[in-house]
């Protein structure tokens, strides 16, 4: 039978070895092989004593969005001493937290890798890129996001590149919104982009699981707050799926306001899930907005091609669509 023995610092079972400060290692000893597995621990400093778990992770992993932090504390896979903690975990000086073996999470723990890390590229032209924007990662720099947002992700990769012109995104999904994120490669790609925007020739559909029984479809007409005024916003939605307590809905954007498809929603009496702010329903295993931008269509200004970019509902909606006895075949 194998033989398991760890590392802890670089000592085998307390034995002297090599120092290996910022990590823990497990040895699987077998009759011919033996395997060892890097794992990330970190040690508690005395200004952290009292942090709540999450917070403490946070704070050590930054580079990580908060969702998967709580994603690996919920699944048992952060501990002290072999034992699986809580997110209201309090943690205490000099403590060693001990992370699981994660390729992911490699890469968060290295703040210079992560920061330049480049989501799927869904199209790419001389003029025109999409990139599958993953909820939690913004995508201008702002408040929390200095370090690490989309847009200095893809500088990042065309400055490897070794690229010499303006990059920039063409449009905005809030932080918790994932999809197909349009930037313009060059000046005039940008101000032609731009301009389809504005004249409303993009086509933008989202999906959205909403509390309770909705209509089977309908437009959404009304006036939400815009950069200090009342502005007119128009949706329009049909019900793909759904049961007495929850609805997945398509939408269709007609006007791009803030928060348009959250705001309208949550008036209409069905708040998406997931959505604090307009105090939508809060499953525990759901970690984030639920709300995804499934299509992005438009003309090339530069071809007359026909551009539509279909992005697939993320894994950890699909499960919650499953949990809740909810099918579609066409999501």
């Amino acid at each position: 039978m194998p033989v398991e023995k760890t590392l802890i610092n670089g000592n085998l079972n307390g034995n002297a070895g090599l120092f290996l400060p910022c990590f823990s290692y497990k040895l699987h000893i077998g009759a011919s092989t033996a395997m060892l597995i890097f794992m990330p621990l970190l040690t508690v400093k005395k200004n952290e004593e009292g942090l709540l778990l999450e917070h403490f992770l946070q704070l050590r992993v930054p580079a990580a969005p908060p969702t998967y932090l709580r994603q690996l504390i919920k699944a048992g896979k952060v501990k002290r001493a072999g034992t699986s903690l809580a997110i209201t975990t309090a943690v205490h000086s000099d403590d060693a937290i001990q992370l699981p073996d994660s390729a992911r999470l490699k890469i968060f723990l290295n703040p210079k890798v992560a920061d330049s890390v480049l989501p799927e590229i869904l199209y790419e032209s001389r003029e025109i890129l999409i990139i599958n924007k993953p909820s939690g990662l913004a995508i201008h720099s702002g408040q929390g996001h200095e370090s690490d947002n989309l847009t200095d992700r893809v500088k990042e990769h065309y400055a490897r590149q070794k690229t010499d012109f303006q990059i920039a995104p063409i449009q905005r999904l809030d932080l918790a919104t994932s999809g197909p994120v349009l930037f313009g490669k060059g000046r005039k790609s940008c101000a032609e982009l731009g301009q389809l925007f504005m004249a409303g020739a993009v086509k933008k559909n989202y999906l959205a699981l909403v509390k309770g029984k909705t209509a089977e479809q309908g437009t959404l007409a009304t006036a939400i707050p815009a950069k200090g005024k009342m502005k007119q916003a128009v949706s329009g939605y049909r019900r793909l799926a759904g049961n007495c307590s929850a609805s997945l809905l398509e939408i269709r954007l007609y006007t791009g306001r803030r928060h348009q498809i959250r705001r309208q929603l949550a008036d209409l009496g069905h708040p998406l899930f997931g959505d604090q702010r307009y105090h939508g329903p809060q499953p525990r295993r759901l970690e984030r907005l639920f709300l995804h931008c499934r299509r992005l269509a438009f003309v090339d200004p530069f071809n007359a091609e026909a551009i539509e970019i279909c992005c697939p509902l993320p894994d950890d909606l699909v499960k919650l669509l499953e949990e809740f006895d909810i099918h579609c075949s066409d999501i």
